[in-house]
């Protein structure tokens, strides 16, 4: 493929970066400044600020409504709402989990002093392999955390199937999968509780937030308790808890980003159709492909670097960084391969073959709603470029 562009030849050839705006991985989707505005003035105007204010339950109701399950009890943010419902399922001893994640899915664990035994991925989804999964399961195990990566669910009958032979509990990190599918049922219905993370750089956002979704009764009862204090009243404590409420503020950027979702996935769809027709067809590389049979939200555009490919996936990051492009890896190295959990399970690796070789390919682009198929075509020129100059 050439160039687009001059200025691409000229940042390869090292005169000037292609970019002069640094262009990220998880540039925040952002709604509407005056309908944002309008509940910033609903709050000075109630003066309530926390404690289950009327926008987070507003809020609540439409996530709920959105992944059509019965319960959404929001959180500060999705390590707290990672914890709580880790707490809340009663889970000790070991708890299965897979090493390619974000890293805050195996401190929720250690961090209450349950072990996180890290189990391989499947090689073409990147998510838990379930024979993998059968492997480490001890006296011990209580629990299966799955994760729902890019958006794509994790094999969700199958680990069902596991934790009902074990008797196990199972709960699913969801932290990328707003508003996507699993065999047409919405994410949030599957395990005893699905978590959410409404960080900035996710798809949809609350500033900073999280939320847990279920269809248990009394484990939506017991996370509210849990994320207050306990409190059941006014002075009545009836729970251990600890302080993992949402905010109204937070709460308003959610309302207005939900009002602006489809114009989200919209602009997340174009981005990841013009990368497919810019990447697919350049030698070594691919786009990993949603499911277009579920709903997606396109929100992370993943392009694997094979053997195949002339430049290593490190040559590529670093080639595209010099040209202001802030591509990605992850979850390199993996949570196996990270403090403290490198010194705790120095063996782990052993067991870890497709995760070491997933974590050493991938490359996550810089999409949203702040790029269009301009930019990502100069981008994929670019890539074209770095390859054919190797």
């Amino acid at each position: 493929m050439k160039s687009i562009s001059s200025k691409a030849d000229l940042a390869i050839n090292g005169a000037a970066p292609a970019f002069s705006d640094k262009l990220h991985v998880g540039r925040p989707n952002m709604g509407d400044k005056a309908a944002f505005q309008k509940y910033v003035d609903q709050i000075f105007e109630s003066r309530w600020l926390s404690n289950n204010g009327p926008l987070v339950q507003d809020l609540e109701q439409r996530i709920a409504e959105h992944h059509q399950v019965k319960h959404c009890v929001a959180m500060c943010n999705g390590t707290i709402a990672l914890e709580i419902a880790i707490r809340a399922l009663e889970l000790s001893g070991e708890v299965i989990l897979p090493s390619y994640t974000f890293i805050a899915t195996a401190h929720a664990l250690h961090w209450q002093e349950i072990t996180p035994v890290f189990a391989d991925i499947d090689p073409v989804t990147h998510c838990l392999d379930p024979e993998a999964v059968r492997k480490m399961i001890t006296p011990k195990t209580t629990g299966i955390i799955g994760v729902h990566l890019w958006g794509h669910a994790a094999p969700v009958d199958e680990l069902q199937q596991i934790a009902d032979e074990h008797g196990l509990k199972l709960m699913f990190d969801a932290a990328h999968a707003f508003g996507c599918s699993y065999k047409g049922a919405m994410i949030g219905n599957f395990g005893e509780a699905e978590v959410l993370s409404f960080h900035a750089t996710k798809f949809f956002n609350t500033f900073e937030g999280g939320a847990v979704l279920t269809n248990n009764d009394e484990l939506a009862e017991k996370m509210r308790l849990m994320r207050n204090f306990g409190f059941a009243g006014m002075d009545k404590v009836i729970h251990p808890g600890t302080n993992g409420k949402m905010t109204e503020i937070h709460a308003a950027m959610g309302l207005v980003n939900l009002d602006n979702l489809n114009e989200v996935v919209h602009r997340n769809e174009e981005n990841y159709r013009a990368y497919q027709q810019g990447i697919n067809g350049l030698p070594g590389l691919s786009i990993y492909a949603f499911d277009e049979n579920e709903k997606n939200n396109f929100q992370y555009v993943v392009m694997e670097v094979g053997d195949d490919c002339p430049v290593s996936r490190d040559a590529i990051i670093e080639a595209l960084h010099a040209e202001n492009i802030l591509a990605r890896k992850y979850f390199w190295p993996g949570c196996h391969k990270m403090l403290p959990y490198r010194e705790l399970y120095p063996h782990a690796a052993l067991l870890l073959e497709n995760t070491k070789v997933v974590g050493e390919k991938v490359i996550v682009l810089p999409t949203g709603t702040e790029l269009n198929d301009i930019r990502i075509e100069l981008i994929s020129s670019i890539i074209a470029e770095i390859i054919s100059d190797r």
